[in-house]
């Protein structure tokens, strides 16, 4: 054959070739480019914002590598809402779940956490979620309420909602909330106003019919046996009202006037105010050795009042001939006093409740002793205002112990810089917070209320 021929062959062969070749490349570019766009409209990016359309398929490898540009940073900013999202779940209190449609977990934050894979009543809550999912994405609703009863005894509701994405099913949300915390304030206030309605309404009842009684009463000897009766019931309603003001006053407070205060002398003063209710009970007090310098910085009335209320409580739980026993101590930067009786004790049901307003263990013992009600809630709440606590050790039948523990002051030749800086952390603090729950003694019983 002629060389020319083959030659020309050859060439027009590779001209070919590279033709069919692009038109290939050109063909697959496109289909890349329509994927692209395709792609992009899920993730929310407009066709018109790619420079290359299908009808210029030598710009289609450029809008292939835009378009991986644009879901680039778009999957970027997803990522980011995303994170920003579990964020936001995970610092809310309440357990959240999410799932797809096949009930197959997308999310669970830290809250929900807490009851996957759990034992005892936590066990409950979970098996409550899988039987609400299972209703979830089918797509109807459901609610459950769970009593954990501990201890601590808890309140858990769990509830699902189905998620749709307008058209169709696309997963279900449980929400778990412990509103353990809301129904125990619910109960404290329901038993505030009725307690409070008692209080109130019974020695009122009791003046109206003495004084009617008065009224009628010829005898001289009998009228003066009413007005004595008129005097006390009079008095246990002012003792109430004070009680009711002074608790008032210590959680309305919001600047704690603190001063270094000798721990020996606080006693000393609840000593004072407590002896004429000692004389007439025929109970002892024994005030064991206080070291003078072991002080506190406190507010001098929020202390004297917490002790006194604390003795008083021991005097009413105790038995005539009984020994009340007063102690003080530094422990490990720490100030403990504590209150010991031989007194009647507590059932350990009673322990989280003997520090509630108007609580009381034995309510007949407590109408005979005159007590209000709410000594020990007051303690609490000076306890909580220097960053304290109060804790309660008891056996039914055995006594009581109540620790009233409160940071110790720096004695002034180390410590006179730290001292002014609790100073200002105390003085600066709200204290008319809620307090926080006082604890018991692990696996005792509790103290007994006023």
């Amino acid at each position: 054959m002629n060389p020319v021929l083959v030659v020309l062959a050859a060439i027009g062969g590779a001209a070919v070739t590279a033709a069919v070749a692009a038109l290939l490349h050109a063909r697959h570019c496109r289909r890349l480019a329509g994927a692209m766009v395709a792609m992009g409209a899920e993730l929310g990016v407009p066709a018109d914002a790619y420079p290359a359309a299908a009808g210029h398929p030598s710009l289609a490898l450029e809008s292939v590598r835009h378009g991986i540009d644009l879901v680039d940073q778009r999957r970027v900013e997803a990522d980011g809402i995303r994170g920003r999202l579990s964020g936001a779940l995970d610092a809310i209190p309440a357990g959240v779940l999410v799932v797809d449609e096949a009930g197959e977990v997308l999310f669970r934050n830290g809250a929900a956490e807490e009851f996957h894979g759990a034992r005892h009543g936590e066990a409950l809550v979970e098996a409550a979620v899988g039987d609400l999912l299972a209703v979830a994405v089918t797509g109807r609703s459901g609610e459950q309420t769970l009593e954990l009863f501990g201890p601590p005894r808890r309140t858990v509701v769990v509830a699902a909602t189905p998620l749709s994405d307008g058209n169709r099913l696309v997963g279900a949300m449980v929400l778990i909330d412990d509103i353990s915390d809301r129904r125990r304030l619910e109960e404290v206030r329901r038993d505030f106003v009725t307690n409070i309605s008692h209080e109130l309404k019974t020695p009122v009842g009791a003046l109206s019919l003495l004084a009617e009684t008065l009224l009628a009463e010829t005898d001289d000897a009998v009228g003066e046996r009413l007005a004595a009766r008129m005097v006390a019931e009079a008095q246990r309603v002012a003792d109430t009202i004070d009680d009711l003001l002074a608790l008032s006053q210590i959680e309305s407070e919001h600047m704690v006037p603190v001063e270094v205060v000798a721990i020996d002398t606080v006693v000393a003063d609840a000593v004072e105010r407590i002896e004429p209710a000692l004389e007439r009970s025929g109970i002892s007090l024994r005030v064991a050795d206080i070291d003078s310098g072991v002080r506190v910085l406190a507010d001098r009335r929020q202390l004297v009042s917490a002790l006194f209320n604390l003795v008083d409580n021991a005097v009413k739980y105790s038995d005539p001939g009984a020994t009340v026993t007063v102690h003080a101590v530094a422990v490990d930067g720490a100030v403990e006093i504590s209150v010991a009786d031989t007194g009647i004790g507590i059932p350990a049901r009673d322990v989280e409740r003997v520090f509630e307003r108007f609580y009381r263990v034995d309510a007949a013992r407590s109408r005979q002793t005159g007590g209000t009600g709410l000594g020990l809630a007051i303690v609490r709440h000076v306890a909580a205002n220097h960053r304290g606590e109060v804790r309660v050790e008891s056996r039914l039948g055995e006594g009581s112990t109540f620790t009233l523990s409160l940071p110790a002051s720096h004695d002034d030749s180390h410590g006179g810089d730290q001292d002014q800086g609790d100073r200002n952390e105390l003085e600066g603090s709200d204290i008319g917070r809620t307090p926080p729950a006082p604890t018991g003694a692990q696996g005792a019983p509790g103290g007994s209320g006023p």
